[in-house]
């Protein structure tokens, strides 16, 4: 009994000094130490597009007519650029036998430069709207048949 009593005191020791050496050690009076937060935020552009189904009137003309939106996202602090394109080169095109090209102006968000448009905007902008339009000048003289382009908004930050 004698010896149960030795060893459970033993065992006791034991885990109280083992309790102590892991006991956490007080800071001195007046330490401090520091902890480095990092955090990296990619750059995010996207756009939305909303293609609005128009019809475009080619024998009487189509005057800045609807034919879709836009929804641009862009984080880039400096800004970012709109670029709109076409696949025909700004014209319609039909598989007709004998038909010609129409050619079109294609507007964005309100600006036209030819065949194609480039809007920069100057800062980070989220969900933003914008309109996609076409004017196509009156051509009382097209051949009959379906007329087609296909036009790509692109963003991409500054």
């Amino acid at each position: 009994m004698i010896r149960r009593i030795a060893a459970v005191a033993a065992t006791a020791a034991l885990v109280s000094a083992a309790l102590f050496a892991a006991a956490p050690a007080f800071a001195a009076a007046g330490a401090s130490g520091t902890v480095q937060l990092n955090s990296t935020v990619a750059q995010t552009c996207t756009v939305a597009v909303t293609d609005a189904g128009a019809t475009l009137n080619i024998l009487s003309g189509s005057t800045a007519v609807t034919v879709g939106t836009v929804v641009e996202t862009c984080n880039d602090g400096a800004g970012y650029q709109i670029s709109v394109s076409s696949a025909n080169g700004a014209t319609l095109k039909s598989s007709a036998t004998g038909a010609q090209p129409i050619s079109y102006t294609p507007i964005y968000d309100g600006q036209s430069a030819g065949s194609s448009v480039n809007v920069v905007r100057s800062s980070a902008q989220f969900n933003k709207s914008a309109t996609v339009a076409v004017t196509v000048p009156a051509n009382a003289q097209a051949i009959a048949g379906s007329y087609t382009d296909t036009l790509t908004i692109t963003i991409q930050g500054r």
